[in-house]
C-alpha cells in the first residue's frame, strides 16, 4: 500500500488501537512489485501488556474467537480480518472505506535482545523460545480461544 491507501491504513490502525501507527519502509528492492528501498509500504503498531490483551480480545471477537492450528507457529501466531467492520464496537468510516488487515502476535521471553542486537549477537537458546503448544495453552486459558 502506498500513497492514499497507506494513509487510510494508518488511519484505520489508529482508529481501533487508539495508538499512533508507525509507517514501515521497505529495506530491499523488489523490481517485480516496483518496490525500492525507503519506499513506505505498510503500517504497524506495537502494543504491550494490558493494551495488547484488550485489543487482542476485540480482534479475536471479529473471527469468533477461533484460530486454526496452522495459524500458530513457534513464538507467534497470525490471523486475518476480512473487513474492519467485523470488529465489535467499530463502525464503518467513509474516509477509510472497506478494507481488511492481518494481525500478528509475537511472544517473547526476557533475553530476546541477545538474538536481535547487531553487535555481538548470539544464539537464542531453545529454552527461551516459546513453543506452539505453550501458545495454544495460553490462548485457551486466557482468551478461551478454540483451536481447530
Amino acid at each position: 500500500a502506498t500513497g492514499d491507501d497507506l494513509a487510510k491504513s494508518k488511519k484505520l490502525l489508529e482508529l481501533f488501537s487508539k495508538n499512533k501507527a508507525q509507517v514501515v519502509a521497505s529495506m530491499k528492492r523488489i523490481p517485480d512489485f516496483d518496490v525500492r528501498p525507503g519506499l513506505e509500504v505498510g503500517t504497524r503498531i506495537t502494543l504491550r501488556d494490558k493494551k495488547a490483551i484488550e485489543l487482542l480480545k476485540r480482534l479475536l471477537g471479529a473471527i469468533d474467537n477461533e484460530l486454526k492450528d496452522k495459524q500458530i507457529s513457534d513464538n507467534h501466531f497470525s490471523f486475518g480480518i476480512k473487513e474492519y467492520i467485523e470488529i465489535p464496537e467499530i463502525e464503518y468510516q467513509r474516509g477509510i472505506g472497506i478494507r481488511g488487515f492481518n494481525v500478528t502476535v509475537v511472544f517473547s521471553r526476557p533475553g530476546i535482545r541477545i538474538k536481535r542486537k547487531k553487535i555481538k549477537s548470539g544464539k537464542w537458546p531453545k529454552k527461551q523460545q516459546i513453543t506452539k503448544d505453550e501458545i495454544i495453552n495460553y490462548m485457551k486459558e486466557v482468551f478461551k480461544t478454540k483451536i481447530k
